[in-house]
């Protein structure tokens, strides 16, 4: 075995470490609005879930150089809303071309060609190309590494206020993996499907 000190490197050798051992990473396709009313929208791949009672998930919006906020982060907290969005083959490419720099009057809904679906709980649009979607109103944003003065992320825990299903995944409560068509992040420019599944039952 290597054995590696993350004090003795840099951040970004770090990070090439975490993404290339934390494998395979859901993406959340993550919709907020800013104050003066521009849809935005990024996918993160930070995400996962925090609780069932109530249902929470939990998204790491890394900052920028110099610590400013991005988009995602500012308008949630602004809001204390956003929409997460389960990313999927049948519109990955749309959601990458969403991971564009733009500047903060600009949509990437509508760079990416996707289409704004009305909410029911909150005030933010969600994505009508997306299967799975998931009202949230923010719970916390917890500020975290880096510096006191200038930290590295923004941890935005969201509480589902409502659940939007496409009727063809849904059978009993249960979401069908494999007619869903998940995607999720791998290193560098790789994703992967869902591939190959098996079950091993738990012990009691």
């Amino acid at each position: 075995m290597i054995s590696i000190d993350p004090e003795d490197q840099s951040v970004q050798d770090n990070y090439k470490l975490l993404i290339g051992s934390i494998v395979p990473r859901p993406i959340a396709f993550v919709s907020t609005l800013s104050s003066e009313g521009v849809l935005n929208a990024a996918p993160f791949s930070f995400f996962n879930i925090v609780t069932a009672n109530p249902p929470m998930v939990a998204v790491s919006v890394q900052r920028k150089q110099g610590g400013a906020l991005k988009d995602t982060s500012r308008n949630a907290i602004a809001t204390g809303e956003f929409v997460v969005h389960i990313a999927d083959e049948a519109y990955i490419e749309a959601i990458n071309v969403t991971a564009a720099s733009l500047p903060p009057d600009e949509s990437e809904v509508a760079l990416a060609g996707l289409t704004a679906a009305p909410s029911e709980k909150v005030s933010v649009p969600g994505i009508a190309e997306a299967r799975i979607r998931m009202e949230c109103v923010l719970e916390q944003a917890l500020p975290l590494g880096g510096t006191e003065q200038s930290p590295a992320c923004d941890l935005l825990i969201g509480r589902v206020v409502r659940f939007h299903v496409e009727e063809s995944l849904y059978e009993n409560g249960r979401i069908h993996a494999e007619a869903l068509k998940p995607v999720s992040r791998l290193a560098g420019s790789d994703y992967a499907k869902l591939g190959e599944q098996f079950s091993i039952e738990r012990p009691e």
